[in-house]
C-alpha cells in the first residue's frame, strides 16, 4: 500500500501555499510520499490559466490571484475547506480525468452520510447540490505531478460568489453545508473529507 502524509496547514494566504505547492512539485523525488494539505485560505478570487476577466464581475476590495491552475474564477475565504492533493500520478497509474472523479466521489459519499444528495456534472466540473455548487475543483499537471484540488463550502460568507460568474457560469447559484443545515463543523468536515480521500486513493498515512 502506498504512502500519503496529510498536513492540516491552518489559515494559510493563497499566494504562499500556490508557491509551497509549486516548489514541493518540482523538488519532489520519484520516492516522494504523496501528500494531501487541508487548509482555509483569507478572502481571494482565483482565475484559472484559462480564465476570462469578464467573470469577475465586481471584485470590490478582495484580491485576485492568476493561479497555474486549471478552470475559471473562484473564491476561496474562511469557513471553506480546502484539500490540495499534491501526487504523483504516473506511479499510480492515474489520469487526470480518472483523478477529478475520484475528488468528485469523496465529496459526494461525504456529503451522502449527511443525508445530502449530491452529484457531478460533466460540463461543470465540482458537485452540485439541488443544481446549487457546493464543491469546485482546479487542477495543475507538471510532469506527471498534480497539485491545486478542491474547494468545500462548509460555514463561510457566499456574497463574494455574487460577485463573480463561479467556476465561469453567469448566475450560477453556490451553497454550503451551513445553508443546507448540516450541523457539521469545519474540523469534522476536514476529518471527514481526509477520511474520504484517504479511502479513494487507497493508502496508509504517515506522519
Amino acid at each position: 500500500m502506498s504512502q500519503i502524509r496529510l498536513r492540516r496547514l491552518g489559515l494559510l494566504p493563497y499566494l504562499d501555499c500556490w508557491q509551497a505547492m509549486r516548489a514541493f512539485t518540482e523538488q519532489r523525488g520519484t520516492d516522494t510520499p504523496d501528500e494531501i494539505w487541508l487548509l482555509q485560505h483569507p478572502p481571494v478570487f482565483t482565475q484559472g490559466q484559462a480564465g476570462r476577466p469578464e467573470h469577475l464581475l465586481d471584485p470590490g476590495d478582495i484580491p485576485l490571484v492568476h493561479s497555474d491552475r486549471g478552470g475559471q474564477i473562484s473564491y476561496h475565504g474562511p469557513g471553506q475547506l480546502i484539500a490540495y492533493v499534491l501526487l504523483d500520478l504516473r506511479r499510480r497509474n492515474l489520469g487526470v480525468k480518472a483523478l477529478v472523479q475520484l475528488l468528485e466521489q469523496a465529496v459526494i459519499d461525504l456529503l451522502a452520510e449527511q443525508d445530502i444528495h449530491a452529484q457531478a456534472r460533466r460540463d461543470a466540473p465540482g458537485v452540485y447540490v439541488a443544481g446549487a455548487k457546493i464543491a469546485a475543483l482546479g487542477l495543475r499537471v507538471r510532469q506527471g505531478r498534480s497539485y491545486h484540488g478542491l474547494s468545500l463550502n462548509c460555514d463561510l460568507d457566499l456574497s463574494p460568489f455574487q460577485r463573480i460568474n463561479p467556476c465561469g457560469h453567469a448566475g450560477m447559484p453556490v451553497t454550503s453545508l451551513a445553508k443546507l443545515g448540516c450541523p457539521i463543523s469545519l474540523a469534522e468536515a476536514e476529518e471527514l473529507l481526509a477520511s474520504q480521500l484517504i479511502k479513494r486513493f487507497e493508502v496508509r498515512r504517515v506522519k
